[in-house]
């Protein structure tokens, strides 16, 4: 009963990490439409600036791919390992690596936004709170030892 558990949230956790850097991707490339915010990647630039106020400008530009590229890869393999079968997943390194990534990833932009925004927006977006998750995800054993 715990192992199956344990996995449902193994692939609960990488699933909605998957999504939440997936989600904000396609909305800079206008792929949500009216239900995106930034619906372009200029706009995502500018709020890149905004978020970074402490960058030079001449990074912005960086920031935003690197960004990008970041979060699609993270999402992307998060998303593949949500949906692999467990003993598919349990004897590789990578889901590992890319939840420790996607950890990194997201406490850079939660420090960026502290810096930038104050401390209460990235509590508000949780964004502290994901990059524990994908800690946990990276840390947590694929079957976790049987009690007794």
């Amino acid at each position: 009963m715990i192992a199956q558990t344990s996995q449902v949230a193994l692939r609960y956790a990488r699933m909605a990490l998957a999504i939440s850097f997936l989600s904000p991707v396609a909305d800079r490339f206008g792929l949500l439409g009216r239900f995106g915010d930034w619906g372009n990647f200029a706009a995502f630039t500018a709020y890149t600036a905004k978020v970074n106020s402490f960058m030079p400008a001449s990074a912005v530009p960086f920031l935003a791919w690197s960004a990008t590229a970041g979060e699609l890869v993270c999402g992307f393999g998060l998303l593949v390992y949500a949906l692999l079968p467990a003993r598919l997943t349990a004897a590789n390194s990578l889901p590992r690596i890319l939840a420790l990534a996607s950890s990194i990833l997201l406490l850079l932009f939660a420090t960026a936004m502290t810096i930038s925004l104050g401390i209460k927006k990235p509590l508000d977006y949780s964004v502290f709170s994901a990059s524990a998750c994908a800690l946990l995800l990276a840390l947590y054993p694929e079957t976790p030892p049987q009690p007794g």
